[in-house]
């Protein structure tokens, strides 16, 4: 490591079975008024009430903000902030996935430092004043975003997924049940906990990597690569669901203190411009943008190739690493992740928008922490690799 390194988290964090109880008591000691931002399935499975009662017990009063419907917007932004001001609340609880968490952490920083939510990226607006108090509690084993300082807002005018970075983005408490996660339906396992491998994948190959985050990134790909699966085929698994809720947590920590890199770049515009779930576009870019690194990272990705399967520990550099991009790609297959043309999107369509995406990519900064940083022309040919990428460990069908 060169140079200074930092770790930024969450001051209070709290996990393990029967930690959202916690979430009342903790409102109380940072506000009188909470808005919860979540969303209708939230509220279909019971979990809101749930979080209702608990800060009904702990006399905070509340009013909701539940209309989140897909990956966070700047609509939703503006609408659960004009909630927030409407009603002056002076804390936020956000309970459930990525999505809502990342529109809870926005609203916190526009309600306390005004403007736009898009005004802040690139540090093209700062920020002054510490954010609204925040309690993050995930539903979901993937994004950590409950202990990040990376909110990740959709453009809706310019379909551009925009990735703002700062420490008043980390929550004032986190709060990590696993119990919260076993409502998850498979796909939604599946997609979110490869977003956590991703996210310790690379924060381990990152450029911004240090032995704190390194720690954290490899004690998370421990823990994911034999709990995913079975978190996947039995929901009620609550060991398998235990050890992907802390992994996610401990992924988060690692990526938003080192970064992520090509994968997360070239993700977003597929999301932003085709409508696919975040971990799933990660999952489907994954072990195809790992083949085309690993020329340049050939002994971290052999670390995490024996760390996935001891059978490799007595082999070379080189063949650990390639064990560790087939037993991802054997992971991907295993749970049913689908390329690009899978998922449905044309061809026509996807080579139209590949100069945009391509821009987009490099423009969000996260490629350029990959070890092997790549060119326009090159983003733009793994892109079309990716279409009909195949997850077996055959030849790939481009």
């Amino acid at each position: 490591m060169k140079g200074s390194a930092e770790l930024r988290m969450p001051p209070a964090v709290f996990y393990g079975r029967g930690s959202f109880a916690k979430v009342g008591e903790q409102a109380v000691c940072l506000g009188k008024k909470a808005l919860l931002i979540s969303d209708r399935v939230m509220e279909r499975n019971g979990h809101v009430a749930r979080c209702r009662q608990y800060l009904d017990r702990a006399g905070v009063s509340h009013v909701s903000y539940l209309d989140i419907h897909s990956e966070p917007t700047d609509r939703y932004v503006g609408e659960a902030l004009k909630r927030l001001q409407e009603e002056q609340c002076d804390v936020i609880v956000a309970l459930g996935g990525g999505s809502c968490l990342d529109t809870a952490k926005a609203v916190a920083v526009v309600a306390a430092n005004g403007g736009y939510i898009g005004d802040y990226t690139g540090g093209k607006k700062r920020i002054e004043r510490d954010p609204i108090p925040l309690i993050a509690v995930p539903t979901t084993a993937g994004t950590g975003s409950e202990v990040t300082s990376v909110t990740v807002i959709t453009n809706t005018k310019d379909d551009v997924k925009m990735m703002i970075k700062h420490p008043a983005f980390v929550p004032a408490v986190a709060i990590v049940d696993p119990v919260l996660t076993v409502s998850c339906p498979p796909k939604v396992t599946a997609a979110t906990g490869l977003d956590a491998l991703c996210h310790a994948v690379e924060a381990y190959i990152s450029r911004r990597s240090h032995p704190l985050t390194d720690t954290l990134a490899l004690s998370a790909v421990e823990r994911i690569v034999p709990n995913i699966r079975k978190a996947y085929e039995n929901r009620e698994n609550l060991d398998a669901r235990e050890n992907m809720a802390l992994a996610a947590m401990q992924a988060g920590v690692a990526f938003s203190n080192a970064s992520v890199c090509l994968v997360h770049g070239m993700s977003r515009p597929i999301g932003a411009l085709f409508h696919v779930p975040h971990g799933v576009s990660n999952a489907m870019l994954l072990p195809a943008v790992l083949e085309f690194t690993r020329p340049a990272c050939v002994p971290r990705l052999a670390v995490i190739g024996r760390i996935i399967d001891r059978c490799l520990e007595g082999r070379s550099d080189e063949e650990a690493a390639e064990g560790a991009i087939s037993k991802i790609k054997g992971l991907c297959s295993a749970l049913d992740i689908p390329n690009m043309k899978a998922w449905g999107i044309k061809r026509e369509k996807l080579e139209n928008a590949l100069d945009k995406m391509a821009a987009d990519a490099l423009d969000s900064g996260s490629p350029e922490m990959n070890p092997r940083i790549p060119t326009h022309g090159e983003i733009v040919e793994l892109y079309r690799y990716c279409y009909d990428y195949s997850f077996s460990n055959m030849e790939c069908t481009h």
